[in-house]
């Protein structure tokens, strides 16, 4: 009796194609805001510089003798002289600097209002109205945190300006201190700075050692 091998049936599997490495997610552009890009400034946040011409600048002086008309017309020849001419510095974020024989002295964002420097503030400390913070704040106001209501009420080194309105732009001092150390919008009145006592009170913009204030020339 012969015996047959057997032979076992091979079946073949068609196994698919691996599929493509999937493409790296190219992450979203970062969106400067004003208090960002201000903090962190340097020559990487500007896009184009350009010598304004006469109409521009006539129209620059305008609006800051408007939003600061305790200027004389003597300072504000001082601050933006004629014979100079103005530079408009344009930045990420729909910000322009102004700047003047290389130093900025106004920033703006969008058709928002001028902020001065804290270079210039330091010449002209009225331009602006002056809360203070407590020396036990100050640590925080010149690291570029918003201001609390707590470091602003407090009893013997706070003060709080009366009748501000919410976005008015004012400057932070610090108890003891002769000099601003931030610039910044209220985020509650005067009145309720006060009245509530916490919170956020200033949304800080610009402060001692960010980068524009490193920015001495452009």
């Amino acid at each position: 009796m012969s015996q047959k091998a057997s032979k076992k049936a091979v079946v073949v599997v068609d196994t698919p194609p691996a599929p493509p490495p999937a493409a790296e997610e190219t992450p979203p552009p970062v969106i400067e805001t004003l208090t960002t890009l201000i903090k962190k400034f340097g020559p990487q946040s500007i896009i184009s510089t350009t010598n304004t011409q006469a109409s521009a600048q006539r129209k620059v002086r305008a609006a800051v003798q408007t939003q600061y008309p305790m200027l004389s017309a003597d300072e504000l020849e001082e601050i933006l002289p004629k014979k100079e001419g103005l530079t408009a510095v344009r930045c990420q974020g729909h910000i322009t600097l102004i700047v003047v024989s290389k130093a900025p002295v106004f920033f703006q964002e969008r058709d928002g209002p001028y902020f001065p420097t804290l270079r210039l503030l330091h010449k002209y400390p009225f331009l602006l109205p002056r809360m203070q913070c407590d020396i036990g704040g100050c640590k925080f106001v010149v690291s570029g945190a918003n201001v609390m209501c707590p470091g602003l009420t407090h009893p013997t080194g706070g003060h709080v300006v009366p009748s501000l309105p919410v976005g008015t732009l004012v400057q932070v001092g610090i108890e003891g201190k002769q000099h601003a150390a931030a610039i910044g919008t209220l985020l509650m009145s005067s009145d309720d700075i006060v009245k509530l006592n916490k919170g956020h009170a200033v949304e800080s913009v610009h402060c001692l050692c960010d980068g524009l204030w490193r920015t001495t020339q452009i």
